[in-house]
């Protein structure tokens, strides 16, 4: 009887591929959209400044007049003590949170709701930040970091600025144990060995006289967990002619 594979264990869910999301700070998102933002603005003052671990950005806690405190991505710039609003009528500045609608063209903004409301969807890495293209009535376009364009409700909030914790791609890690450790943050499990590189036990492309699958490599949706590798339940393979 050969062993369980990789994505069994993984179904299983096993604290190697479990994530470790009870480190995590907590749920990193904007305030309710309630009337005082709609009508005129919230403000807040930002306390601390936090390591949350598994994300590339830092999180800062802030607490409003209100006396609500919540966790919001941060801006490049910004420090202990600086006033941060949400609402329509807030200022264009960094760290301010604004509906698309009332930002210019040509802002960057990160944190992007993609339904009212929502708590922020889109680019929240370290580093990143989109940019406000057009508005037309109903819709407002923004470009994503991929260059991509995309269509949103302009009641879709955003955050103006670059989110900070940029640049940590340019150290390198330079040790193999130093990106075991990166991604085990993320419940990420590699390395990642190639099933072809197994013995026979291991996987069903293992063993032979050398590296080859040996076998198709498309399986059908209801085959057994075990055989269950490589390209399940394709509607098609290779590249398009």
């Amino acid at each position: 009887m050969g062993k369980r594979l990789i994505s069994q264990n993984r179904g299983r869910g096993t604290p190697k591929y479990t994530s470790p999301s009870h480190k995590r700070k907590g749920a990193v998102k904007y305030r309710a959209y309630d009337e005082s933002e709609k009508t005129g603005s919230v403000v807040g003052a930002l306390i601390d400044v936090l390591h949350d671990p598994g994300r590339s950005a830092p999180v800062g806690k802030v607490r409003f007049e209100n006396g609500e405190e919540r966790l919001v991505l941060i801006p490049e710039g910004k420090k202990v003590g600086d006033e941060i609003a949400c609402g329509i009528s807030a200022e264009i500045k960094p760290g301010n949170v604004l509906p698309l609608a009332e930002i210019p063209e040509g802002i960057p903004v990160y944190n992007i709701e993609t339904i009212p409301g929502d708590g922020g969807k889109l680019v929240r890495a370290g580093g990143c930040y989109a940019h406000v293209v057009s508005h037309d009535v109903g819709k407002t376009i923004i470009k994503l970091p991929s260059g991509y364009p995309k269509v949103l409700n302009p009641s879709c909030r955003a955050t103006i600025g670059v989110v900070a914790g940029g640049g940590r791609k340019e150290k390198p890690l330079l040790k193999a144990g130093k990106k075991f450790h990166a991604l085990s943050a993320k419940a990420v499990a590699w390395p990642r060995v190639r099933g072809v590189a197994m013995n026979a036990v291991d996987h069903p492309y293992g063993g032979g006289r050398h590296q080859h699958t040996g076998k198709p490599t498309s399986v059908s949706r209801h085959t057994s967990p075990g055989r269950k590798v490589g390209h399940i339940a394709s509607r098609r393979t290779g590249g398009k002619r």
